[in-house]
């Protein structure tokens, strides 16, 4: 597979210097060498922005061997919370082979797009990233601010690409072995043949990773700064991005004292969002708290592929008008009266699917005492229709979510993606500090988010570390509720899946099958995602053996 990444420069740059569509279709492939590509800071710059469409772009439309149904992070910054049982669906409705993620026969079959696609994608760009870097070692370029800002994100996405195959293709770094878990294997090609080397320690990808993210930061330093204003702007990587993504690796390494540090630098600039941009839809990147998002443009058409129409029920889509997405009813009566996240979520929103897979769908299966007559139950449902702009057919179900919303509700628009936020910040600051035993630190990076969320917050009830841990794995669940993150923090944490315990989260059995319990990471290698077999079959350096 590693030898389809020699299209990629070749792609990129005709796809971000014309939209001529005669001359997307008839320019031959090898129009465009890589060493045009690579001859300026200019043309270095186009290629970063083929990455920046790349994340979010139907891969088809740029890839050799890519397919829209996984369009890149649309598909897998949600598949966080699906695969860990986050963000729970409410009825049959599989488009994309969603629901094959939700119930655990997708990422553990070496021949799924969802294994083959994210594989695919993340060595593309990291192929793309040693381009540049590569080529800047040279030194034909001068090194001025503006080429110190290109080798910046090309090592921010190169460390961004690893991360992401390490934490699925290998076991949890905190819950195995990691000096001798095999990982992924690392690629340093830009030109063919792209052979990799063999799998790597998880350890070893782990430090590569924290290798290219100190080199960005460094190459940043004296950077040309990112621009600001507009929403595009904050898909360009910039020296927060990287700092954000170092506080990611070293929590999931247990680095407490980098994590905390790294989470400071990353957020100083992006304050805390009030109720009123939190109620906004978490739809645009110009949220202030915002620091890094790609800011998705309509002619990508991803539509029917996009994170909103796989997440967010507004959207005027069969996944979400058959199979409105609810909260973990567990996780929604810890959450305090005060607490305006509450408001995101509507627990007596009336069950109007007849459909739906928990069997009290459509009035003459309400359960809900609040709806004594069926005037009344279809009252409801026309008055959250108005309020929140979809359609009369969109179904509606207790505990259903509205965090999530377009701009123009009850229309297909995609609408941005956000990949990282200041809250998330505070929080890895606040877990690191509790696992370093700072209980008073962790306490402190915890009150700014807490007091702006909950008006009778009080941080000092949290005054352990089993406390305070217990009070941070709610946070997280809670502030990034849909935003991804549930699977590496379930493997970091080494929890398991159970949808039953504890009165259940309002998941069906006979919808979510093997994904309606799973064992702890630890002694569960179907947390680990398989490697495609088209890389096992082509790979020199990989075989049958090395299959997770």
């Amino acid at each position: 597979m590693f030898k389809k990444i020699i299209l990629l420069l070749v792609i990129v740059a005709i796809a971000t210097t014309s939209c001529d569509k005669d001359f997307l279709e008839t320019k031959p492939t090898d129009a465009i060498s890589s060493g045009d590509a690579l001859a300026s800071a200019e043309n270095m710059a186009l290629i970063l922005n083929g990455l920046h469409r790349l994340l979010y772009a139907q891969p088809q439309t740029m890839l050799s061997g890519g397919d829209s149904y996984r369009s890149g992070n649309h598909y897998w910054i949600p598949l966080g919370d699906n695969l860990a049982g986050g963000v729970i669906h409410s009825a049959r409705a599989n488009n994309l082979g969603w629901q094959d993620d939700t119930q655990w026969i997708s990422h553990n079959q070496e021949t799924s797009l969802t294994t083959k696609q994210l594989w695919y994608q993340r060595y593309h760009i990291i192929a793309s990233a040693n381009a540049i870097i590569n080529k800047a070692a040279e030194g034909t370029i001068p090194e001025d601010a503006k080429m110190k800002e290109i080798i910046g994100q090309a090592y921010t996405y190169k460390a961004y690409a690893y991360l992401s195959l390490v934490q699925h293709y290998a076991k949890g770094y905190l819950i195995g072995n990691p000096a001798t878990d095999p990982g992924v294997p690392l690629l340093f090609a830009s030109e063919a043949p792209f052979t990799s080397a063999p799998r790597s320690t998880v350890k070893e990808i782990y430090d590569q990773c924290m290798s290219d993210i100190n080199n960005a930061i460094a190459y940043f330093d004296g950077a040309t700064a990112r621009p600001t204003g507009n929403a595009s702007d904050k898909s360009q990587l910039n020296i927060d991005i990287a700092y954000g993504l170092k506080a990611r690796i070293a929590l999931n390494m247990g680095e407490w004292r980098t994590a905390a540090d790294a989470a400071v630098m990353a957020r100083k600039d992006y304050p805390i969002m009030d109720k009123d941009d939190y109620y906004s839809g978490f739809n645009s990147t110009l949220l202030p708290e915002v620091i890094w998002g790609s800011n998705v443009i309509t002619t990508e058409t991803t539509y029917f592929r996009s994170y909103f129409y796989l997440m967010c029920n507004t959207f005027n889509g069969s996944q979400n008008r058959n199979n409105p997405k609810i909260m973990d009813r567990r996780l929604y009566a810890q959450i305090p009266d005060t607490d305006y996240r509450k408001g995101m979520f509507l627990k007596d929103a009336p069950n109007s699917n007849t459909s739906a897979s928990n069997g009290e769908g459509g009035w003459d299966n309400n359960t809900n005492p609040l709806y004594t007559t069926e005037e009344e139950f279809d009252a409801e449902i026309d008055r959250l229709a108005s309020v929140y702009g979809w359609t009369s057919s969109h179904n509606t179900h207790p505990y259903m979510h509205v965090k999530m919303r377009q701009k123009s509700p009850g229309t297909t628009d995609p609408d941005d993606i956000i990949l990282m936020r200041s809250s998330e910040m505070y929080l890895i600051e606040a877990e690191a500090e509790a696992m370093l035993g700072n209980i008073q630190a962790a306490q402190d990076a915890l009150k700014p988010l807490g007091e702006e969320r909950d008006s009778a917050y009080d941080v000092t009830m949290y005054d352990t570390k089993v406390k305070l841990m217990e009070h941070i794995k709610f946070q997280r669940a809670l502030e990034l509720w849909g935003e991804g993150f549930l699977y590496t923090d379930k493997i970091r944490w080494d929890e398991g899946i159970d949808h039953a315990a504890n009165g259940g989260s309002g998941a069906s059995q006979g919808l979510y099958q093997s994904g309606f319990q799973q064992d702890k990471p630890s002694i569960n290698d179907e947390w680990v995602f398989k490697i495609p077999q088209e890389e096992i079959d082509a790979n020199p350096n990989l075989g049958p053996g090395d299959q997770n």
